[in-house]
């Protein structure tokens, strides 16, 4: 496994597995066969529904707690902000049966975003969130945080795949010391992405899967991955990323596929932030 280095010095997998969607019932047989097969950066959220399961699979893997990088994250949280932040960390943390997360993040750039990051910033001193981020953060709200906080958010988990690449984003990011950290990172197959001719015949002169191309692409761009998969083959497969390199002509000419637009949604869409900005995640 490669890592890199969060601006707080932290070292991070640049490869992980993600439960977004997963049931809870699956879910820890899910991450106990990803732990398996190498993996060692998990990453869940409280409003995915299944920190549980994601710690039960953590406690009875026999892993050391130091081997592993366990990402969680806060939802939009009621006022007053700075204590229901605290409320829902510690609930998450129980949930997970951990002393402490590797890597907290504000799941949403709505409602209080300074009162909640506050609170992250004490976490984050205190030790119970080694290193903490934000999600789904545009350039100027990123900016605005970084500008009016103390602590620059070590991570931003936004989408970010072969038909929406975020490069220009990404070397912003990097000159702020932000890693950037991909979600959707197949698209979730959107615009045929495992039968696109180009990642195909890539993957054919390496022997290698769209998906290991997709990954491979990713990572060697220094974005951080975290593909999901309830398959222990597929898990494997994913994994197995690490014993080819992409060249330069082949990076161009991903680089080509980008249509520069979310296929999913736009997180400064009226209607959308309406719609995440009133949830609410029991916790």
């Amino acid at each position: 496994m490669r890592h890199i280095t969060l601006n707080n010095g932290i070292q991070m997998p640049v490869l992980g597995f993600g439960v977004y969607q997963i049931p809870a019932e699956q879910t820890e047989r899910a991450v106990t066969d990803a732990l398996a097969a190498g993996y060692r950066l998990l990453d869940t959220a409280a409003a995915y529904g299944n920190e549980e399961a994601v710690g039960r699979a953590v406690r009875n893997s026999g892993i050391s707690r130091e081997e592993l990088f366990v990402t969680t994250k806060l939802w939009v949280q009621d006022a007053p902000a700075e204590h229901n932040t605290r409320r829902a960390f510690e609930t998450s943390l129980t949930k997970l049966g951990l002393d402490h997360v590797d890597l907290y993040l504000v799941h949403q750039p709505f409602g209080d975003v300074y009162g909640q990051w506050r609170a992250m910033e004490s976490l984050n001193r205190e030790g119970l969130a080694r290193a903490i981020g934000v999600a789904n953060f545009y350039p100027d709200r990123l900016i605005d945080l970084i500008l009016n906080n103390e602590v620059t958010p070590a991570v931003n988990q936004i989408e970010t795949h072969p038909y929406f690449q975020r490069a220009d984003y990404q070397e912003l990011m990097r000159e702020r010391g932000v890693q950037i950290q991909s979600w959707g990172g197949f698209a979730e197959g959107r615009n045929d992405l495992f039968a696109n001719p180009l990642l195909a015949e890539i993957g054919q002169g390496y022997g290698k899967s769209v998906a290991q191309v997709v990954l491979r692409w990713l990572t060697q761009r220094g974005v951080v991955a975290i593909p999901k998969s309830v398959r222990p083959e597929r898990m494997a497969e994913n994994f197995d990323v690490f014993d080819f390199e992409l060249t330069d002509e082949q990076m161009a000419a991903i680089a080509t596929l980008d249509t520069g637009s979310s296929l999913f949604f736009d997180h400064r869409d009226p209607a959308m932030v309406e719609r995440l900005g009133k949830h609410r995640v029991d916790a």
